[in-house]
């Protein structure tokens, strides 16, 4: 195996106010690589103390960033593109090496955070306001737009490079200053990326990070602190809450971007070939550890056998292993506590009638993988129709009509995505506009894109990231009333 990094080249510190230190206890964490179980480098592990010297740090910055122009900010995103870009293959491969998706889709992911930053280096320079006059003609009244303020960033481990991108990059091109706490589990990606700002030019202050592997004390700190002005939070629903309670203390703007239970629907009309694909897709990117996977697969009685034969065929061909390694289509799940939760919920399934039509075993050997999996016939009652799977595991649940299947995919606190496959418009639109999810993939398993308003309804979250929007959660409404 040959890596596009040195180890020795990584950074492993905490950021504040534009210098790499240790964490004030002196205290590191392990990370390590999912596929081999080798331990890749030893992280700082920050504190509260080093948490309140981060949104200090801020806080003092936030007037002067604050008043950068948006050009100046735009620069800056721009450079840090360029940077990602020219950094494709090293990027890739410490995220491989950390989190195990195979390199391909490592680099799929680079550049996905790549357009994140391009993105909101066009939207700094266009963020506008109004004006009108009052309906009594004596007012004029002028509508602006400024920055929140200093914003608490976390983010999960499943795509460490590309939700840091996306947070950050709005967060810049509003003019925001930052703290920012990566996942735990793949903190090297997110300091890389860290490293890629200051090389780009962000002021000191600007973007301050702290590594921990006790996430609650630093985050807490900083939502309590008075200064942050806003948080955004990938993760799961159960997290997302807690924040939200110590948000609404200090009454600080929440984007919440939480967990997912997606329904996949072929119904009886569909291109199987374009449903298959689309699952693959749905179910399998990154090894099926996304909000976004699909969860529950509801297919139509009359093509049931079809889509599953062919379905597991294609699940039954995937390449498993390392990551790093050439050829490799699926990698290893995060971690054992994953790979014990996978390994459940499938039992679960099988105990209650449910049939494996391939999979449904762990491959021996050192590294927390899973071989990909096809269930069909799973009942409604089964754990893993009402829980985030979060591994290479599809479900396969047959219905009969549209109205049952509606009411059975929106059976379900959650409420981020949805897909659904038929080659009639009219049924399309039906199934647009009657799933209560924030998005919906029609003949397609991919739904992320950095000009759409990426988000969920219900208990996945609330806000949106991407798109024209994205920007908007990090800007304030000022409207000033001058007399004529």
């Amino acid at each position: 195996m040959s890596l596009s990094f040195d180890p020795t080249t990584l950074h492993t510190d905490l950021f504040i106010d534009g210098a790499w230190r240790k964490a004030t206890r002196g205290a590191t964490f392990a990370v390590e690589n999912p596929a081999t179980n080798e331990i890749i480098a030893q992280v700082a592990d920050g504190g509260p103390e080093d948490a309140a010297l981060a949104i200090e740090a801020a806080g003092r910055a936030q007037a002067a960033w604050g008043k950068s122009t948006p050009r100046e900010r735009a620069d800056i995103l721009r450079r840090a593109f360029d940077l990602v870009i020219a950094n494709t293959d090293r990027l890739a491969a410490i995220m491989t090496a950390e989190m195990g998706k195979p390199l391909a889709e490592a680099k799929g992911e680079v550049a996905y955070g790549a357009d994140m930053l391009r993105w909101f280096s066009e939207e700094a320079v266009r963020v506008g306001g109004d004006s009108t006059t009052s309906v009594d003609g004596n007012t004029r009244i002028l509508i602006s737009k400024e920055p929140v303020g200093p914003s608490v960033l976390v983010t999960p481990w499943n795509f460490p490079l590309a939700m840091g991108a996306r947070k950050i990059a709005p967060a810049v091109a509003a003019g925001c200053t930052m703290v920012f706490k990566p996942a735990e589990l793949t903190p090297l990606t997110s300091l890389a990326l860290v490293d890629i700002f200051q090389q780009a030019g962000l002021p000191d202050g600007v973007l301050n990070v702290v590594t921990t592997a006790s996430a609650a004390p630093v985050v807490e700190n900083w939502t309590s602190s008075g200064i942050a002005r806003k948080i955004s939070f990938t993760g799961s629903t159960g997290v997302g809450k807690i924040l939200l309670r110590q948000a609404a203390e200090n009454v600080m703007r929440s984007s919440m971007e939480l967990g997912g239970n997606a329904p996949f629907i072929v119904l009886a009309d569909a291109d199987i070939e374009k449903a298959v694909d689309g699952a693959m897709k749905a179910k399998m990117r990154n090894m099926g550890e996304a909000c976004t996977a699909a969860n529950r697969f509801f297919v139509h009685r009359s093509v049931l056998a079809e889509f599953s034969e062919k379905f597991s065929k294609k699940m039954s061909e995937l390449r498993v292993g390392d990551g790093a390694l050439d050829g490799t289509e699926v990698g290893p799940l995060i971690e054992q506590k994953g790979l014990d939760k996978v390994q459940s919920l499938v039992a679960d399934a099988v105990s209650k009638g449910a049939r494996v039509l391939t999979g449904g075993t762990r491959p021996e050997g050192p590294g927390y993988f899973y071989t990909p999996t096809v269930l069909t016939d799973v009942p409604l009652d089964a754990d893993l129709m009402s829980t985030e799977i979060f591994g290479p595991v599809a479900a396969i649940t047959p219905f009969d009509s549209e109205d049952e299947v509606l009411r059975v995919a929106n059976d379900t606190d959650w409420g981020l995505v949805g897909y659904v496959f038929t080659e009639n418009t009219g049924k399309a639109m039906r199934f647009s506009a009657e799933l209560e999810v924030g998005m919906i993939g029609i003949n397609t398993g991919l739904v992320s894109n950095p000009i759409a308003p990426f988000g969920g309804i219900k208990q996945s979250g609330l806000g949106r990231e991407g798109g024209k929007i994205g920007i908007e959660e990090f800007l304030e409404y000022k409207y000033t009333a001058i007399a004529i």
